[in-house]
């Protein structure tokens, strides 16, 4: 597991999105979805739901979020 694909998915939480989080993180937005994307790869699943409005995360992203942001602490 990638340890910036972790720190990219908790920042788009916290940041409510992609383009926020990307600008927090100093990446372009297409740089953190591809992050994204390899961890959602590597995890097997997605972690955000990307057809629902605004920001939803999958039951797989919900699973994750605490301990991505213990990991990172």
């Amino acid at each position: 597991m990638d340890l910036f694909g972790l720190r990219c998915f908790v920042e788009i939480v916290r940041a409510g999105g992609f383009t926020r989080a990307a600008e927090a993180l100093g990446r372009t937005q297409p740089a953190v979805s591809a992050q994204v994307k390899r961890l959602e790869e590597s995890l097997g699943g997605p972690l955000i739901d990307r057809s629902a409005p605004g920001l939803v995360l999958t039951e797989l992203g919900r699973q994750l979020l605490p301990r991505a942001e213990g990991l990172l602490e």
